[in-house]
């Protein structure tokens, strides 16, 4: 997450958490093309990435939603509930894009 000023609740950190969408929709994009020319035979993927790619979700929305709610139970702004909720999905998005990315195109 971009740490621009202390100061919190700026125009600045609401972009900043646009910016991280941004991020988690395409990393997730590239996933889904990934595991989906993995289950074509195409792309390199283990045996067990069809029951990792729900069971992370489970993980990662949960993480989210109970993150979050920490924050706004503290009394955090807008801004810093919408990045507890971000950081989670972002990191997982972001390892099984690496993860995926490195295990490349099946040549066999």
């Amino acid at each position: 997450m971009f740490r621009l000023f202390t100061h919190r609740n700026t125009p600045l950190h609401y972009w900043a958490n646009a910016m991280e969408v941004g991020y988690v929709m395409a990393e997730a994009q590239a996933v889904i093309a990934m595991r989906l020319m993995g289950m074509a035979g195409v792309w390199s993927v283990t045996p067990t990435e069809d029951g990792r790619m729900i069971s992370e979700k489970v993980y990662a929305m949960t993480k989210a939603a109970t993150d979050s709610t920490k924050v706004a139970l503290r009394g955090g702004t807008a801004d810093q509930i919408a990045a507890a909720a971000i950081k989670p999905v972002r990191r997982k998005t972001r390892s099984n894009a690496r993860r995926l990315g490195k295990r490349g195109v099946k040549i066999k």
